[in-house]
């Protein structure tokens, strides 16, 4: 019997095909166990491997340096997407995108709707206001051949078993894979910025000069951020051999990396001040004071998708950034605005009329979503007039043939009051009816950010900035200021529909600036235990060599809201079951509590796996046909895994510990 005072893992592998299977042993320190199996007596398909964890946290120093001569940042929003770029010697110049042609009358144009069209032999034939504008023009019946895709962003957020077969359905129903679609829009904005890159460099850059930074939201889950990372390497932005090259962004945390630091005449502030009809530029008060350390503050990213919340403190001295609470949001961005008025449409004119209107007339369909979606800009609390949305030609005819009446029998027959017919051809939707599409989103938001407010780890917060896209609406503004204006000052920057993407840049040109993040589930991969009576119920029981061991326990590699340093790791210690054996693969998974003990509880489920290529063994100094020095048996060999939580993204590197070999090792969240 043995007494040990530190944690010690084991390893067992057992070989299943050209596969591996992996259980771990762990023991619980302080108990008194029989010592296991020697290395010169294991079995060929039960090796074991001890290895003892450091404890205290184990770090990996960061690179500091920005290796690249130039960052381009690629926000891929869900209504729109656009790049900026800086040079490394000139790191405090922003370049926005070069405005695009096109777009809507009165809207900036510095980003372009995230919309993209294919022919109907499946090649790319646009982006953007470009895609827009050409499907407009297309003769109905010919439309219909085309591939549209817009807003297709949300599919990924809303898709639990993502995988890179995931099918996207473009306007006409048809379907193509999501990744050739992502890779299309990536590969378009590749183009654009390089040739904007160079036409701003004195020098000729080479590709791997370059640094990209690709935005997603901070809710989004592994899965989806190595599916945004696969599209890139599709779409040739970086080469796989070189994912250094490539960062993933999370939305909230690029818009705080700008947000700390702006100064008094870049922001307003909507804390108990007057709203009228947007931004009250003379009313609101001045940022009285830039950021100082120590200081703790919400940055929610309302985009056209979801909606991001993210809590951030200053450190001191070095003015880095340390998250409080994990990211937290949902599916609650403008999107649901649209979704409220298709709703009201399908109310009105019924659901079959609108569902068959958008299969035969898909490019009318886009023109009304487009007009509604000019006229939900200008939406405000205190308009007294009725907002007009014109209804394409096409709908009203097609309306009649269908039904044999008019669209303003239609409306009467509805008696829905708050949408009133013009002559003119249009739905007048008074202020009830906006307050009726914008509420159930806006009151979703309001009590996100509240309930996050009353964690007691986000206590003594100063400030809460609005950003995104859907920040601009002053419907959101006045309810925002209205529920938490007395609880901290609510600032929106000038630019606020660019927050994200400058912030991208500046997380590109420093990767390091936030220190610390808070993990957003519970991972771990599945060990024995010995088996203890009492404490562990007899279905979990496993016999093995005549010992008792518990199975499917949980071992932890990080814990739901546990904080972790950039460059903190974990490691772990396995040994291939047989000589020869080319890979191990482990099962990871994961859990949004921490109140889990086995890997069948409920609510925990595989998530992922790592895959550990093996190359070919050193020979051993003085062996003789595999075997050692002396005649004796091969020695073990004993693979080192480390990975690193506090990342945008996980990441394993691995090692050969006899000879110091690194070991090709990925992990994989997408073939699950």
């Amino acid at each position: 019997m043995r007494f040990y005072k530190l944690t010690t893992t084991y390893c067992i592998l057992f070989d299943l095909s050209f596969f591996s299977l992996s259980l771990l042993f762990h023991e619980i320190p302080g108990e008194n166990l029989s010592t296991p199996s020697s290395p010169a007596t294991a079995r060929n398909d039960c090796s074991i491997t001890p290895l003892t964890p450091s404890p205290s946290p184990v770090f990996m120093l960061p690179q500091m340096a920005c290796p690249f001569s130039v960052v381009v940042a690629i926000d891929f929003g869900t209504t729109s997407s656009g790049y900026a770029f800086s040079f490394t010697q000139d790191s405090e110049a922003i370049h926005m995108m070069k405005r695009w042609e096109g777009g809507d009358p009165g809207v900036a144009n510095q980003k372009s709707p995230t919309c993209l069209l294919l022919t109907p032999d499946l090649r790319f034939h646009s982006f953007g206001f470009a895609a827009r504008d050409f499907y407009h023009d297309l003769d109905p019946e010919e439309a219909r051949h085309w591939l549209y895709f817009d807003k297709f962003k949300m599919k990924i957020h809303s898709t639990s078993d993502l995988t890179m077969e995931t099918e996207l359905e473009a306007v006409n129903s048809r379907r193509v894979r999501a990744i050739e679609v992502f890779a299309h829009a990536l590969r378009f904005f590749r183009e654009h910025a390089l040739k904007e890159v160079k036409d701003q460099s004195s020098s000729v850059l080479e590709g791997e000069e370059i640094r990209w930074v690709i935005t997603v939201p901070a809710v989004w889950r592994q899965p989806a951020k190595q599916f945004m990372r696969e599209a890139a390497y599709l779409a040739g932005l970086v080469s796989p051999d070189c994912p250094e090259q490539l960062l993933i962004a999370l939305e909230p945390e690029a818009a705080s990396i700008y947000c700390r630091k702006l100064r008094l005449h870049q922001v307003i502030d909507l804390s108990l001040q007057p709203v009228t009809n947007g931004l009250d530029l003379d009313g609101s008060r001045p940022f009285d004071s830039s950021f100082r350390q120590g200081d703790r503050y919400v940055v929610a990213d309302c985009g056209g998708g979801t909606v991001d919340l993210t809590v951030h403190q200053i450190e001191q001295p070095q003015g880095t950034l340390k998250e409080l609470y994990k990211a937290s949001g949902g599916p609650y961005g403008a999107v649901g605005v649209d979704l409220a008025f298709e709703a009201m449409l399908c109310q009105i004119f019924g659901e079959d009329f609108i569902q068959s209107f958008k299969a035969k007339r898909p490019a009318a369909w886009v023109d009304l979503t487009i007009a509604f979606e000019a006229r939900k800009r200008t939406a405000s609390p205190g308009r007294a007039n009725a907002l007009n949305i014109s209804l394409p030609f096409s709908f009203i005819d097609f309306y009649k043939r269908h039904r044999g009446q008019s669209v303003e029998a239609a409306l009467r027959r509805s008696n829905m009051n708050i949408v009133k017919w013009s002559s003119q051809g249009m739905l007048r939707l008074t202020q009830e009816a906006m307050n009726e599409l914008f509420q159930p989103t806006i009151i979703n938001i309001v009590k996100h950010i509240e309930e996050l407010m009353a964690k007691p780890e986000v206590h003594g917060v100063r400030f809460l900035f609005l950003v995104g896209g859907f920040a601009e609406s002053p419907m959101l503004q006045r309810a925002v200021q209205k529920a938490l204006g007395r609880t901290c000052r609510i600032i929106i920057p000038h630019d606020v529909g660019l927050t994200i993407l400058k912030g991208a840049v500046l997380f590109g040109l420093d990767p390091t600036v936030v220190r610390v993040r808070r993990c957003p589930l519970t991972y771990g991969v599945g060990v024995l235990n010995r088996f203890v009576e009492g404490r562990h119920p007899r279905d979990k029981l496993l016999i093995k060599d005549g010992r008792e061991w518990c199975t499917n326990i949980l071992d932890r590699f990080v814990s739901v809201d546990q904080s972790v340093a950039l460059g903190e790791v974990v490691r772990r210690s396995y040994t291939p079951a047989r000589l020869g054996q080319r890979k191990i693969i482990i099962n990871i998974y994961c859990s949004a509590t921490d109140d889990v003990t086995y890997i069948s509880d409920p609510g925990v489920r595989k998530c992922g796996t790592i895959t550990l290529d093996l190359p070919e063994p050193l020979p051993l100094p003085g062996a003789v046909g595999g075997a050692g020095a002396g005649g004796a048996g091969p020695e073990r060999r004993e693979i080192r895994a480390t990975m690193q939580f506090g990342d945008t993204e996980i990441k394993v590197t691995a090692v050969d510990v006899m000879s110091n070999r690194s070991v090709r090792a990925s992990i994989d969240f997408l073939s699950n």
